[in-house]
């Protein structure tokens, strides 16, 4: 047993065995069943929101100055980091725990973000710190050319969660990576060339994956992706087509519908978008289909209810094989499955895997099936440190703690209510056009106004950005414009930090409308 500080509000300091990332609150229930906390928050903001308590207590920062990091950072660093680099003024991270961070300064931060999606438990989670130290002082590093106990462990353990016939798994460093061989594997399999993905996506940056990837900040001007084509993203928002009751999640598109219960004119228009690509623009045998269950970067889009079953089937008739990219939504993020294509109702051939596998620890997977994965030993591959001890007894631990602190459930909870309030503000202010999402893996699409759904400019977001993390939350961005605001924390965030937030969120629109409208 192991003991966790809490950094909830009066719930009790120290749990035993388990991290206290969630509190026991007045609930009521959706109509679609799921259970969530009735909100506390009052409107219109009067004053910068009060952080919940948190009892631990970092330590000291003695290190390097500010400006020192900088300067090294403009002169050492590739400028690519530099042109990466989140805010106006940056943040300067010194050290986390579970769902908070604090800079040099001491200054706590509530990170929504969760190094992209990535630490899934929570920073420095003490299980799993547990377990890398311990590992550490056993077998830091050996290669899959011997045979140990701990990639056998792990990949028995990761089988056991996935569904037949998705047993066979080769690790590997990162998400890119992964998505390589997926392509790769395909290819092999199926003995066809060509990929395809939604516009909009993002499977990684590598040569080879930055042709499945399809937003243009990713894209560098070099011959890349040969043999991939993008297809029409089915985003029911901003998309040619979409209504009122597209989704699967617990807030719908703000468009009007008239479909009729069960059928949905969207999802029939968007598979006929899939069917024009499949007679014009690739062979008539491909390789593969490649999607996330929920796009990531290109701004947690979610599609029509029963796309992705039709778009399998479509798939599997021209020889292809099916690609389920969970990167940013495997291991329960999404709240009503562990996986994301569950909540599809499909089954892929190939899965891949990455971020939060191991919390922050570099790590990546592809799960397939025997017959693809026999494939693959057609050549030699070699991974000096996929799989390696270490992060395999670190993803170990991660999968028991998903398990311990209910951590799914977690984001189903915590999630629906935080995307039912976020729902609020968007019937509140016409500049946010559209909240969605499932889970913890959630986007609210900022615009000019609800008529055009125009993106919301750089400036504005920019501004609402800096404010946001002026007052103590850090969140993401993506979608195509750089127009959506990414929402997708640590898995163990409570009530009442989602009111923090929500508290939050409502100020720095609150601040943006209010000198806008000084302005005109």
């Amino acid at each position: 047993m192991y003991k966790v500080v809490s950094c909830l509000s009066g719930r009790g300091a120290v749990s035993q065995g388990q991290s206290r990332c969630r509190a026991s609150l007045n609930r009521f229930h959706l109509a679609s069943g799921a259970v969530c906390q009735k909100s506390t928050f009052s409107y219109p903001p009067k004053e910068v929101p009060e952080m919940p308590p948190c009892n631990f207590k970092p330590e000291e920062y003695k290190g390097m100055s500010k400006e020192r990091m900088m300067e090294i950072r403009r002169l050492n660093c590739n400028p690519m980091t530099m042109k990466v680099t989140y805010y106006k003024k940056p943040v300067f991270v010194h050290q986390g725990y579970m769902q908070w961070l604090w800079d040099v300064d001491g200054k706590r931060y509530l990170d929504l973000f969760a190094g992209v999606a990535t630490v899934i438990a929570g920073h420095c989670h003490p299980k799993v710190t547990a377990a890398a130290e311990q590992q550490l002082k056993r077998l830091w590093h050996t290669t899959n050319i011997y045979v140990n106990p701990f990639i056998h462990e792990y990949c028995e353990k990761l089988a056991s969660y996935l569904p037949d016939p998705l047993k066979v798994i080769y690790l590997t460093n990162s998400g890119s990576e992964a998505n390589d061989l997926a392509m790769l594997m395909a290819r092999l399999h199926t003995g066809n060339y060509d990929i395809i993905t939604f516009r909009g996506s993002y499977h990684g940056g590598s040569t080879s994956a930055m042709g499945l990837t399809s937003v243009e900040a990713y894209k560098f001007p070099i011959a890349n992706g040969i043999g991939c084509t993008n297809t029409m993203c089915p985003d029911v928002f901003r998309g040619l087509w979409g209504g009122s009751h597209c989704r699967d999640s617990p807030v719908q598109t703000i468009r009007e519908c008239s479909c009729a219960q069960g059928h949905c004119m969207a999802q029939e228009q968007y598979i006929g978008q899939l069917q024009e690509t499949l007679a014009t623009s690739v062979s008539r045998r491909i390789a593969a289909f490649f999607a996330e269950p929920l796009q990531g970067i290109g701004g947690a889009v979610q599609y029509p209810k029963n796309y992705l079953k039709e778009a399998y089937k479509l798939v599997r008739e021209r020889g292809g094989v099916c690609i389920s990219d969970e990167v940013q939504t495997g291991f329960g993020r999404t709240g009503s499955h562990f996986w994301g294509f569950q909540g599809h109702d499909v089954i892929p051939d190939i899965v891949t895997l990455a971020k939060g596998i191991g919390n922050g620890f570099p790590m990546g997977a592809i799960v397939t099936t025997p017959e693809i994965a026999a494939s693959f030993a057609k050549g030699a591959h070699f991974n000096t440190f996929g799989g390696n001890p270490l992060a395999c007894v670190v993803a170990s631990s991660v999968l028991d703690t998903i398990q311990e602190n209910s951590l799914q459930q977690n984001c189903l909870h915590v999630g629906t209510y935080l995307m039912i309030e976020l729902a609020k503000l968007r019937d509140k202010y016409e500049i946010i056009g559209d909240v969605r999402g499932k889970g913890l893996h959630i986007g609210v699409e900022m615009v000019e106004d609800r008529v055009s759904r125009a993106p919301l400019s750089p400036q504005a977001i920019s501004e609402i950005f800096e404010d946001i993390k002026d007052m103590g939350v850090l969140i993401g961005k993506g979608g195509m414009y750089g127009q959506t605001f990414r929402i997708k924390p640590s898995m163990c965030i409570t009530m009442e930090d989602a009111d923090f937030f929500i508290a939050v969120f409502n100020k720095s629109i609150h601040n943006y409308m209010e000198k806008k409208m000084n302005v005109s």
